[in-house]
């Protein structure tokens, strides 16, 4: 059982250590054994079990994949850099925090397609909130706002492609994280009792999630009609993240965790 959570953790990091021509094929086992344990993870013997530690996990996945499609076509070594080793530990999460099992919900018609949904939505949207982070790192050193601490700001600006690039692969991935994002929400609010087995309640989560679907249909739309971009960009992907973050993984980690409640 350890060990299958244990061996794509360690392939990420195998892969983070080595140039991404050479990681291409430990990425990929990397991803298949992740996805391996996600099920192990996610399957029980009368249902499904689904917590924080669980959507991390599948985030982290989803956007290790996103990654590397991207790679294909831009060099992203600096952003490699920060995502395989937060996969690596997020891995073993489920672990330790196997989360609560949801054996009436997983017979419910939409129940899977609101699930896959909503992970599709987070996994995508972290990653656009790292690369949020990353472009934000490089305008400062490119500006002389942030000091080049020798060798490792010279290496990050060197790794990364061009900041025009950079906000064309962010703009991308709000695009199909909104997308997932919508669905989820479509589906939990109008189809409550076909998800969830019951009407419609407005709770907190609900609420954290339209409001980061508006912050991020905000940006989309302002970047259409309007041209925003930097600084406007980055700060309200960030926003609209952390509002999602509280919304979803917030509200597991406080149950499991903190509360004690499966």
């Amino acid at each position: 059982m350890v060990l299958v959570f244990a061996a794509p953790a360690l392939l990420y990091l195998a892969a983070w250590r080595m140039d991404e021509r050479r990681s291409l094929p430990w990425l990929i086992a990397a991803l298949a054994l992740h996805a391996g344990s996600l099920l192990l993870a996610a399957r029980t013997t009368e249902g499904w079990s689904f917590g924080f530690a669980f959507v991390l996990s599948a985030t982290l996945w989803i956007g290790v994949a996103v990654m590397w499609f991207e790679g294909l076509t831009v060099g992203l070594r600096a952003l490699r850099s920060l995502l395989l080793p937060i996969a690596a530990i997020v891995t073993l999460l489920p672990l330790f925090f196997p989360g609560a099992e949801l054996v009436q919900a997983a017979r419910r018609p939409l129940f899977a397609p609101h699930l896959i949904a909503g992970t599709l939505a987070y996994g995508v949207l972290s990653l656009a909130a790292l690369h949020a982070l990353l472009m934000a790192a490089a305008e400062r050193l490119l500006h002389g706002r942030l000091p080049l601490r020798g060798r490792w700001g010279a290496r990050l600006l060197d790794e990364l492609p061009p900041l025009l690039a950079l906000e064309r692969i962010l703009f991308r991935l709000i695009s199909i994280g909104f997308i997932c994002l919508t669905a989820t929400a479509v589906s939990g609010i109008f189809f409550s009792e076909q998800v969830f087995g019951r009407p419609l309640a407005l709770n907190h989560k609900i609420v954290f999630t339209l409001v980061s679907w508006a912050v991020f249909g905000a940006l989309l739309l302002g970047r259409l009609l309007w041209g925003w971009r930097g600084r406007t960009a980055l700060r309200l992907t960030l926003g609209g993240f952390v509002l999602l973050l509280l919304g979803y993984v917030g509200s597991h980690f406080v149950l499991e965790v903190v509360l004690g409640r499966r």
